[in-house]
């Protein structure tokens, strides 16, 4: 199975003058056989000597220049016999990426008691020095390079460095004020920058209404084309047809907006200005934008937007995510939740044999269309929020599954967890609110490990616990 999460890996092999070089070079062989069988797109050391290995304390800069040239998002330092941990220590500091430390598990001493590698004491070196440098890193346990937990660690590190590389270059498309009732989804555009670097980049609601009437009534074949891909894949329900084309143009303006900035996700206004100016519910474009992907989060949640973009890497853009509203307790099942929003779930999560519904919405007053209305599958979700009490950040992450419940209006899964009570004292004494994103997959343990490489924002993940997802690293079933 590939990882495919588009990483350029920077592979580091490493060993240290006193062990055996010779061993160092089968290792460093017998990994990269190990990269190449997974598919991992990775520069190595080949250039720079015979062994392409890291000894020399004196080539980390040359290192490090070649690996910016050719865009490495993240470092793989495997110890194939002691190492060398001042080289390691200042590549890293250099390049401030996320470091993967590993290195296969040493064999046994020969038999006149002489030892070839040592791996594990100078992986312990290893650690000490990018301690000291300050320098975060993810570590998988000492182990044999075709052992499980060796797979596991480097496909979760992989899908962490690619939640890192998205976060660290967030550019947030705002149309806009937020609703004036809702309160919840207040942001700090000046801290977002100062603190992580993301970049909110504002338009106002009055130009995309403009620039929806002028793709309406220029009779674009986009549009055209659009629209009559929305009619194949859903029943129409609307009362005012003649409002499809407004809300199918809407979302291609944004999306082209999207394209031309460089956007990572957006946050949108969706009510009341919409309705006003242009009689329509956008819900079913943003379930449009989602699945041509660029998550796009309701009611100007800035931070829902940062959080559909983070949960989206850490899947490796193999799923789209979505953005829903926790609502309601399941009534017959003490331990599931409604997950819910209007009609905004991208249509690729549609569960199988679902209708999808193309309808008015159904909260505001009566016409305005549309918005999408199905179930989505089941199977293993993680959900995520970030947010801030107004002096940390935290991002909640947890794992459930989708479950059977009862038929509701709009985009919506039942999602069972270990213990409802406690998931809802969670929300309840925040910083959270309502809205979360969600995506399929098993990845809190992604999400938990990014958050080492993003200081100021701290992992708070719920289920699995901190002690779990650790546990689970090292190898635990």
């Amino acid at each position: 199975m590939a990882i495919d999460e588009q990483v350029k890996l920077g592979f580091v092999p490493t060993r240290r003058a006193v062990f055996s070089a010779e061993d160092a070079v089968k290792y460093r062989k017998i990994i990269e056989a190990k990269l190449d069988q997974w598919q991992v797109d990775y520069v190595g050391l080949e250039w720079l000597n015979e062994e392409a290995l890291l000894y020399s304390p004196h080539d980390f800069s040359a290192v490090a220049d070649r690996f910016r040239a050719e865009g490495v998002q993240a470092l793989f330092c495997p110890h194939c016999n002691f190492g060398t941990e001042e080289a390691i220590g200042k590549l890293a500091q250099a390049l401030d990426v996320p470091v993967l430390l590993w290195g296969p598990r040493d064999e046994a001493p020969q038999p006149d008691g002489l030892r070839l590698r040592d791996t594990q004491c100078g992986l312990f070196a290893s650690a000490k020095a990018l301690q000291r440098l300050s320098v975060p890193f993810t570590y998988i346990v000492n182990c044999n390079v075709d052992d499980p937990v060796f797979e596991r660690g480097f496909r979760n590190f992989i899908a962490a460095a690619a939640v890192v590389d998205t976060f660290r270059s967030l550019r947030i498309g705002q149309v806009g004020p937020r609703p004036r009732e809702f309160w919840s989804v207040i942001a700090n555009e000046a801290e977002l920058l100062d603190r992580f670097g993301i970049e909110v980049v504002p338009r106002s609601l009055a130009s995309v209404v403009e620039a929806t009437r002028e793709k309406v009534a220029s009779a674009d074949e986009t549009l055209a084309q659009a629209l009559a891909d929305l009619r194949e894949r859903a029943t129409i329900q609307v009362t005012h047809e003649e409002l499809l084309p407004v809300t199918v143009a809407f979302r291609l303006v944004l999306q082209e907006w999207a394209q031309e900035e460089g956007l990572s996700a957006l946050a949108v206004q969706c009510w009341p200005g919409l309705q006003e100016a242009l009689g329509i519910a956008p819900c079913s474009g943003f379930s449009e934008l989602i699945d041509a992907g660029i998550p796009t989060a309701c009611e100007t949640d800035i931070h829902g937007a940062i959080r559909l973009a983070m949960v989206e890497a850490a899947a490796g853009g193999q799923t789209a995510p979505f953005i829903a509203d926790w609502t309601i307790r399941h009534p017959d099942n003490d331990n599931a939740e409604l997950l819910w929003h209007c009609g905004p779930f991208p249509y690729s999560l549609k569960a199988e044999g679902e209708v999808a519904k193309l309808s008015d919405h159904y909260i505001m007053d009566p016409g305005h269309a549309a918005v999408m209305e199905f179930q989505i599958r089941g199977g293993d979700i993680t959900v995520a929020r970030m947010d801030t009490d107004g002096a940390d950040y935290s991002l909640l992450m947890g794992q459930g599954r989708g479950t059977s419940g009862p038929y509701t209006r709009g985009t919506y899964v039942w999602l069972e967890v270990n213990d409802w009570p406690l998931w809802e004292e969670k929300l309840i004494r925040g910083p959270y609110i309502h809205h979360v994103a969600g995506i399929y997959g098993q990845l809190a343990p992604v999400l938990y490990e990014a958050c080492r490489y993003i200081p100021g924002l701290n992992p708070d993940p719920i289920d699995p616990t901190e002690n779990e997802i650790q546990a689970w690293l090292r190898g635990a079933g």
